[in-house]
């Protein structure tokens, strides 16, 4: 089998967790996902993981509501370290070793990140679960696994979503969206067009990251991907 990536970060989102339920983790959803990464960690595939907190809390919209940014931030981190712990323990129960990093430190949680702790635990063949964000206030998740995808010098950053790849306009509202193939890191900036944010984008590309954007909610999508079949949107 020929696969494609030697080492990737896994970017999922923590609303993807919710599956059917209106917040929290759906535990149907989260051991599909255990199984998928399972299954790639079994071609030989490093891999670090990074997970947002929009299931739980996110910064931004508790700020609207009137919580102070920085508090609000990181209630936002504080999420995807619950959710970093919940994937690790699915992984745990299928008999694979997981291993969660903290960009803060929080000792017993997890182990205090840095890149050559996470790189050591991919080469022992363990899921470097990457939380916390970037430990920093005004930072997304989105840029928390750019920066750790460059810093474990990962070959792609996967980024798995609901959607099947990148549209011309939301194709959830916008039944003549049209989805891209590919897509430089330019053109996403000129067409104004939602993927990541900004600064996200731009580590990507003044690092060279490629980014694959696929839909990581249907079973088997994730190994697909890594076989070099043709799914999702590469932005290069």
């Amino acid at each position: 089998m020929d696969i494609k990536y030697k080492r990737i970060l896994l970017k999922l989102s923590g609303e993807s967790l919710m599956g059917e339920k209106q917040y929290g983790i759906d535990e149907k959803r989260l051991n599909e996902y255990a199984e998928q990464i399972k299954e790639i960690a079994g071609l030989g595939i490093e891999i670090g993981i990074v997970i947002g907190g929009g299931n739980i809390f996110r910064g931004l919209s508790g700020a609207a509501k009137g919580f102070d940014r920085v508090k609000g931030d990181q209630m936002g981190m504080l999420a995807t370290v619950i959710n970093s712990l919940a994937l690790s323990s699915a992984l745990d129960s299928l008999g694979q070793k997981a291993h969660v990093f903290t960009a803060t430190n929080m000792f017993p949680i997890g182990e205090h990140y840095s890149k050559w702790k996470a790189i050591d635990a991919m080469k022992r063949g363990e899921i470097a679960i990457i939380s916390g964000g970037t430990g920093n206030p005004y930072f997304t998740t989105d840029t928390g696994s750019a920066l750790r995808g460059i810093e474990i010098e990962a070959d792609v950053m996967l980024k798995g979503t609901r959607v099947d790849g990148i549209y011309t306009a939301d194709p959830e509202k916008d039944k003549t969206a049209v989805k891209f193939d590919k897509i430089s890191y330019d053109e996403i900036y000129t067409r104004g067009l939602k993927v990541m944010d900004l600064t996200a984008t731009t580590l990507c590309k003044e690092n060279r990251l490629p980014i694959i954007v696929f839909d990581m909610d249907t079973n088997g999508n994730l190994k697909k991907v890594l076989t070099g079949e043709n799914i999702g949107t590469l932005v290069y």
